[in-house]
């Protein structure tokens, strides 16, 4: 997907994406070193099904500890 900054405000880069230019705020620090207003950026979107299980693996762990923390305390 084709991507341009707008502007610059504030350390913040006002992306425009696609064709419909949808602007998104991203910070200056996790674009490219050297872009500025005007330049032309490549942006991809892939799927980590991975990254996924693992994060719903960490969240249900999370919630049986409370879970379980709510019962003891509640004994």
């Amino acid at each position: 997907m084709k991507a341009v900054i707008d502007r610059i405000e504030n350390n913040i880069a006002v992306v425009l994406l696609g064709d419909e230019e949808i602007p998104v705020n991203i910070p200056l620090a996790l674009l490219p070193e050297g872009a500025k207003e005007g330049s032309f950026l490549t942006v991809d979107f892939k799927l980590d099904p991975e990254g996924e299980a693992r994060q719903r693996k960490k969240i249900s762990n999370l919630l049986e500890r409370l879970s379980n923390k709510k019962n003891n305390s509640i004994q």
